[in-house]
């Protein structure tokens, strides 16, 4: 288990590998755009394809260099040596019956489906193909996406590795028990949304106070790197580097004393249970 950071990136392990993408969302375009900028893979060795939408795959073509033609979709899942399935947890049952006479037990078949077990995609596909699922999360767009990684009961250690090296182009990586993805999409998935929404309620809260719109977006993005940064690089607890700034009487804890009093502690457990809650529903809609 753990994490694994970019500085890893073994290009050789992909560098004679087929990639084909099942989904042409922001996802895939990140993880496509991450691959060719690392230069782990060829851009003319990945393929994308989708169910109905030829202008969306002509952009990521022109912008990446990949292969996208709608007319050789089931050439590039044949020829394939890994298929990145990248569609919304909804699609996934309609899209794996669809190709699944086009894979073989000799795919690597990778999910970035939300909720959707390892087993669920090997009944849709009827037969033994390793199966890798992941949840990496929107800020893969920024080459900074946390993400989540197991295998299926077939899936075998080099399974794995080559997709921590595709993952890896995108962000840092995390190898977990497959019991713990629900609570990973809901920590890490989801996670973004969460600390966004606390930076439009700051935003908001320094308006409130007299500050000038541009300004305070300056001073709030500011203040969230810098204690990003103070986390990751002090090796000090959250509550330590907290009490550091407080003083009796002073601002910190005027400001704090509403927080608790508003059980904000709570309120942010709850989200997580929720997000996790409604991870594992995903995961049995879809079965």
């Amino acid at each position: 288990m753990g994490v694994a950071n970019r500085r890893g990136v073994e290009k050789d392990m992909l560098s004679d590998k087929k990639i084909c993408f099942v989904g042409a969302g922001s996802m895939a375009e990140a993880i496509i755009a991450g691959m060719v900028k690392m230069q782990i893979v060829k851009p003319d060795s990945i393929s994308a394809t989708n169910r109905s939408n030829p202008v969306r795959l002509n952009q990521l073509a022109d912008a990446h260099g990949i292969q996208a033609d709608p007319a050789l979709k089931y050439r590039y899942i044949q020829e394939a040596d890994i298929l990145i399935l990248a569609m919304k947890p909804k699609d996934i049952k309609n899209t794996v019956e669809e190709i699944g006479e086009y894979t073989t037990k000799d795919h690597v078949v990778v999910s970035v489906a939300a909720g959707i077990k390892t087993e669920t995609i090997s009944g849709l596909l009827g037969h033994e193909a390793p199966i890798v699922r992941t949840m990496p999360n929107t800020s893969a767009l920024v080459g900074q996406s946390a993400t989540g990684l197991c295998g299926g009961k077939t899936a075998q250690e080099e399974h794995i590795e080559v997709t921590s090296k595709i993952f890896e182009s995108i962000g840092s990586v995390f190898r977990i028990p497959e019991e713990n993805m629900d609570a990973l999409t809901a920590v890490s998935g989801s996670g973004p949304a969460f600390f966004y929404y606390f930076v439009e309620a700051m935003l908001d809260g320094a308006k409130s106070v007299g500050l000038e719109e541009g300004l305070a977006k300056e001073l709030v993005l500011q203040t969230m790197l810098g204690a990003t940064s103070m986390l990751m690089q002090s090796g000090k607890e959250p509550s330590e580097l907290r009490e550091a700034i407080c003083s009796p009487g002073g601002t910190t804890l005027a400001g704090l004393d509403v927080l608790q009093s508003h059980s904000l502690n709570d309120t942010v457990k709850a989200c997580v249970e929720a997000a996790t809650k409604r991870a594992v529903e995903l995961g049995k809609m879809n079965a």
